[in-house]
């Protein structure tokens, strides 16, 4: 048995699929569900290495034989002295009966996301004004991805899955929401939030400033450009389903509409590439872009 507090390393490939850690990463990865502790899988190199150095909880390293050439780059974050997680090993076969991805790289980790409160998204701990995403019935995990990778990319401070009508927001942490996001879902606090109309009169009553972005006009609410808002205010900004959009009701409840102006011909942009326009501007009245 390791001593209290060290990790449980092992140089014998675990060879059964019945046990009870290929078990748990099969879950987290193929199935693509957390685990009965809360655990969800990350698989390759790059995500593991986020997973690491994301503060996040981790549950446990599996390197395949063939993985086990990415060690050493791993290794700052595994070779330390306090890790308490296990560093385990299988075999090729067995790796690729668990993971997601048709060339799997031989690295996974289990990883615990981090909890946040509404509150905890409302004060972000850097100096500055809230800037939230609200994710509202988008259904595509790799749009789910896309947009949180795109969010924080552009400064974003937190994100809020909600449910639109009868549309819920696919996990941030699916396996291949994870992959979209590069790993942001593990660093970008988010939040499960309430249904959206509920949610809605939680942020009107926090002060911030709601926009939902929009495919329409209204003649009694016509919607802004990204340049007429000033997104150094406390702001949410609103992404709705990537066919139907957001609730017409959902529309006229926000402080606001926000449509990208475009070229004649183009009726719209999917919704990971309408964010990124949008968060780009914020980004750019914020001054958190390099120079």
């Amino acid at each position: 048995m390791p001593s209290p507090g060290k990790p449980a390393r092992s140089n014998a490939a675990i060879s059964s699929r019945e046990n009870r850690w290929l078990k748990e990463f099969r879950v987290a990865l193929r199935g693509g569900l957390p685990t009965e502790s809360g655990a969800v899988g990350v698989e390759g190199v790059r995500l593991t290495e986020e997973a690491l150095n994301s503060g996040c909880r981790i549950e446990a390293v599996l390197f395949s034989e063939s993985g086990r050439r990415h060690h050493a780059r791993l290794a700052p974050y595994l070779d330390r002295p306090e890790i308490a997680f296990p560093i385990l090993y299988t075999t090729d076969r067995l790796f690729e009966g668990i993971a997601d991805t048709e060339h799997p790289q031989g690295v996974a980790a289990l990883v615990e996301p981090r909890k946040f409160s509404f509150d905890d998204i409302l004060r972000p701990p850097e100096s500055g004004a809230p800037l939230i995403v609200v994710l509202a019935g988008l259904q595509d995990p790799g749009n789910v991805g896309t947009i949180l990778r795109t969010a924080a990319a552009f400064g974003a401070t937190g994100a809020i899955t909600s449910a639109s009508g009868q549309s819920g927001t696919a996990s941030p942490f699916s396996p291949k929401a994870l992959r979209a996001s590069a790993g942001a879902s593990l660093h970008l606090p988010i939040l499960a939030g309430p249904a959206l109309s509920i949610l809605l009169a939680q942020l009107a009553s926090s002060n911030i400033r709601t926009l939902a972005s929009s495919l329409r006009d209204s003649a009694d609410q016509p919607a802004l450009a990204p340049w007429e808002i000033n997104w150094c205010d406390p702001v949410g900004l609103l992404v709705g389903n990537e066919g139907a959009g957001l609730p017409e009701e959902i529309e006229r409840s926000a402080d606001a509409r926000i449509r990208i102006p475009m070229s004649s011909g183009v009726e719209s942009l999917n919704a990971a590439a309408a964010t990124a326009v949008l968060f780009y501007e914020a980004a750019r009245q914020r001054n958190t872009l390099p120079i």
